[in-house]
């Protein structure tokens, strides 16, 4: 066969590119633990600085050891038998045998369906709730944001908020990873006297004379719809559809054990 023949040339492409993609895929295998390794230290990372136990000095494995991970049947607010070191939430938003449809007058935070089961995260002192951190997300302007929010013992009070990951614009919609707006929400208010979730992101600047200035956090300049999308998850996933019930349970069982 001539070197310049056409069949030797589709011959020598063909076997390039077959030995390029077992290549690629064996790769990608035997890096697949390691990724899976990456993905679970990064998501405890951020749970850690939820808490507010974070330390960069110490290994997150051994600071995690102080984090109590359930898995909690949002229909009725109560733990299921579900290992929570395993349990992925977003994918089994994906599976409709453990999923659930949100009315379109009830999907606030715009994401159509959410899993039957969500993962929740105690910070104890012993037998003493110090935080309860309760994963949360919805759509922003461009994305959907995933993150964290923080409860203190009072299970109204924020003491922590943030997003791990979003596609938000920015310098815009994007600040809503600027450390400045995040400490906005310490010790904010979730709840109104009746239970009801009121914590709003505003246009513009929180009036500490306004009534309503505990329940507010000032908005993101020249990003309403962001803005407006966070208000939105946060009314969704602390509301009636997400962990309202998980933490009517959890104050039914705090009052029990302090009682």
């Amino acid at each position: 066969m001539s070197n310049d023949s056409t069949k030797k040339v589709f011959v020598v492409a063909f076997s390039l590119c077959l030995v390029c993609s077992l290549l690629v895929s064996a790769a990608a295998v035997g890096l697949k633990s390691i990724q899976e390794e990456n993905k679970s230290l990064a998501r405890k990372e951020n749970i850690l600085k939820a808490a507010g136990i974070y330390n960069k000095d110490v290994p997150v494995a051994e600071l995690y050891k102080q984090i109590e991970s359930k898995v909690v049947d949002l229909s009725t607010g109560k733990y299921v038998d579900i290992n929570a070191d395993t349990f992925d939430q977003r994918k089994a938003a994906k599976d409709p045998a453990s999923s659930i449809i949100i009315p379109s007058g009830g999907d606030q935070a715009g994401i159509g369906h959410r899993s039957k089961y969500a993962n929740v995260y105690l910070l104890k002192d012993g037998k003493t709730l110090k935080r309860v951190i309760l994963p949360i997300h919805g759509k922003g302007l461009w994305s959907t944001m995933y993150g964290f929010i923080a409860l203190a013992p009072d299970l109204t009070t924020v003491k922590s908020f943030g997003f791990y990951e979003h596609g938000e614009t920015p310098g815009l919609g994007g600040e809503v990873d600027n450390p400045n707006w995040k400490a906005k929400w310490i010790d904010k208010k979730v709840y109104n006297d009746k239970g009801e979730p009121v914590l709003d992101v505003i246009k513009g600047t929180v009036n500490p004379a306004d009534p309503m200035a505990a329940h507010e956090v000032d908005g993101l300049a020249g990003a309403t719809l962001t803005s407006r999308g966070v208000t939105n998850l946060v009314h969704y996933w602390l509301g009636e559809g997400g962990f309202e019930l998980y933490l009517k349970q959890l104050a039914i069982e705090e009052g029990d054990q302090n009682g």
